[in-house]
């Protein structure tokens, strides 16, 4: 390969922030690693993705017990994939929630998942032996479900499918702080390998809908003004419409995926190549994006073997 796989070379350690954006919702980010979002409520907290490793969790542990002594009782897993999920186990928590799109996601390609992320970014799956396994929910919903920690109200809303099909938003309607998951990358380049373009803008719209005056995105520093907000969301929005439109347009004119894949990222390294994780991302976005414009409307299960023929075949 004429580049090192994936996010193999990517070495360097990031600056964690531990940021409150509202009475109740802190961000922990780390110049553009995944995100973990917490919310203390009156009686408990909730932690929304966890981080890739029990290890790597009890740093976000460690920051929680800053602000709060109160039990951490319920997880929410965002969507299934490995980087977010497979640190759960870290905080005891009583019950681990999901939507039941992504229960049947984890069911059906959750252990290919792990591997194939595993191997995708070593730094961020630090002290990967001590992940137990699969992380599996206690208790899934569809649609929209409220936890109420003592009298403060969190809703957990699948407004949408976009970076994957289960994707489960947190909203606070009380003090307008939003928690998107993938759905929303600020600086960072969407990761779109199990994403639905089509449906991805129309997600973002009830989003922006909401009026959110705070904002947790998946990777980027929190969005602490409905400016900000509005920026990561018209950010997140232009990539996912400028790739799918590229890419539809080689399709259009009978390209292979090699050629679409060349021309696409020439196209956008102008305007997007300084975000986080752009040339990783680009070949899993396009191979999607493909997919979705031609013969699977569904996306295809990314195990590591597939990774490496496709990046092979698009870096060499």
């Amino acid at each position: 390969m004429s580049k090192a796989f994936a996010s193999q070379a990517d070495l360097q350690e990031k600056q964690v922030t531990f940021s409150r954006l509202s009475e109740h919702a802190w961000a922990y980010t780390a110049e553009g690693d995944p995100n973990t979002g917490v919310i203390v409520g009156d009686d408990a907290v909730m932690v929304l993705d966890t981080q890739a490793t029990p290890v790597m969790a009890q740093d976000v542990i460690r920051r929680i017990r800053t602000v709060t002594d109160k039990p951490i009782r319920y997880v929410l897993l965002s969507h299934y994939h490995a980087v977010r999920v497979l640190g759960a186990s870290a905080y005891g928590a009583q019950e681990i929630i999901a939507s039941q799109d992504t229960y049947d996601l984890i069911v059906e390609r959750g252990a290919q998942d792990m591997q194939s992320e595993i191997e995708r970014f070593p730094r961020l799956f630090r002290a990967v032996e001590t992940i137990p396994g699969l992380t599996w929910p206690t208790m899934t919903f569809q649609g929209r479900m409220t936890v109420w920690l003592g009298k403060l109200e969190v809703q957990l809303l699948q407004l949408g499918r976009g970076h994957t099909k289960g994707d489960t938003v947190a909203w606070l309607p009380q003090e307008k702080t939003l928690f998107s998951g993938d759905l929303v990358e600020f600086g960072a380049t969407p990761y779109a390998g199990d994403a639905y373009f089509e449906d991805w803008p129309r997600t973002l719209d009830a989003l922006a809908a909401l009026k959110p005056n705070a904002l947790v995105p998946g990777r980027g520093a929190a969005l602490t003004s409905p400016q900000m907000v509005q920026e990561g969301l018209a950010g997140t929005r232009a990539f996912i419409s400028d790739l799918y439109a590229s890419v539809k347009a080689g399709a259009a004119q009978g390209k292979d995926l090699r050629a679409i894949y060349r021309e696409t990222h020439a196209a956008l390294k102008p305007k997007y190549g300084q975000w986080v994780i752009f040339d990783h991302c680009m070949p899993f976005d396009v191979t999607r994006a493909l997919d979705e414009a031609t013969a699977h409307r569904d996306p295809r299960i990314w195990t590591a073997a597939r990774d490496k023929e496709m990046w092979t075949a698009l870096e060499s």
